[in-house]
């Protein structure tokens, strides 16, 4: 593969991939003959979506790690933790494992696709050759970890059903733990909505989208 001129992209070879179930069908195909879905050429069009849900969930992000996550209400009085403050909390306390669960889920995890989705969408829109392997491999791993990105609020919705002693003690989720959630939905949605077929666009594709 050294230049663009010599891989053969699916613009080339007449034909269009849908989008929903993988089939390459003509590209004068409107409707896939095998899951009846609307056939849509990849245009970069497409990531007006990706750039607007990336911004909802970048917003969200940053009351999720100021606002308290967990708040628990002991005899000595009420504390509330941020997900940064709950890490080192448990580090003091010796749990070392689970806060680096903690911290790689709800800080390292959400900042990695943050990154890797802008990357993704800056570069399908300004690289000028055909083919992007690394590319593909990227967005899948942001497909598989986002259902993990999740882990901080299952963590508090466990911890606020079992920790219901009383007046002895009690743990309640934070505001943080609503924008951290809507957060991750958000970024979700975002690499959703990127269509992985611009990653093959040859650059004859490219000039004219």
């Amino acid at each position: 593969m050294k230049s663009g001129a010599s891989v053969l992209t699916a613009s080339r070879a007449g034909v269009v991939g849908c989008k929903h179930c993988g089939r390459v069908l003509p590209r004068e195909t409107e409707i896939c003959t095998r899951c009846g879905s609307v056939i849509e050429p990849p245009s970069t069009a497409s990531l007006q979506k990706v750039w607007a849900w990336f911004a909802a969930g970048l917003v969200m992000y940053v009351p999720a790690n100021v606002l308290p996550m967990l708040v628990t209400s002991t005899l000595n009085g009420t504390q509330a933790s941020t997900i940064l403050g709950g890490v080192i909390e448990l580090m003091l306390h010796g749990s070392w494992g689970v806060a680096s669960i903690v911290f790689i889920a709800s800080i390292m995890i959400p900042v990695a696709k943050f990154m890797a989705i802008a990357y993704l969408a800056l570069s399908v829109g300004t690289e000028r050759r055909a083919g992007g392997h690394r590319h593909l491999v990227l967005y899948e791993i942001v497909e598989f970890i986002g259902r993990w990105s999740m882990i901080d609020v299952f963590v508090v919705a466990i911890l606020s059903a079992l920790v219901q002693l009383g007046f002895v003690a009690s743990i309640h989720p934070g505001p943080a733990a609503a924008s951290f959630a809507l957060s991750v939905a958000f970024t979700m949605l975002s690499a959703q909505s990127f269509d992985p077929r611009l990653i093959w666009r040859g650059p004859e594709d490219r000039e004219t989208q």
